[in-house]
């Protein structure tokens, strides 16, 4: 979706509760996430996760263009949905 869509202005920032850098980075070459990546090395102490009250993995959270949450945890086809209705708005 993030190949897709992000000419059309998505943005993602992924933020990984990861420990240990050199997995974590070795799992978003593997992967070849190329959007922006995070990360404490914290754990379940990680600031951001604690902000947005995380509790479980993944979670999800769609912001608009102000920076409001506007839906979270969304998989699939609801996901892309919400993310292409939100891009049609600009």
């Amino acid at each position: 979706m993030y190949n897709e869509l992000h000419a059309k202005g998505l943005n993602i920032i992924g933020v990984s509760l990861d420990k240990d850098k050199a997995k974590w980075k070795e799992a978003i070459a593997k992967d070849k996430l190329t959007w922006t990546h995070v990360s404490n090395l914290k754990f379940w102490d990680e600031p951001i996760a604690r902000q947005y009250n995380v509790e479980s993995i993944p979670a999800t959270f769609i912001l608009d263009a102000s920076g409001n949450v506007v839906a979270t945890n969304l998989r699939g086809d609801a996901l892309k949905a919400k993310v292409i209705e939100l891009l049609d708005k600009k």
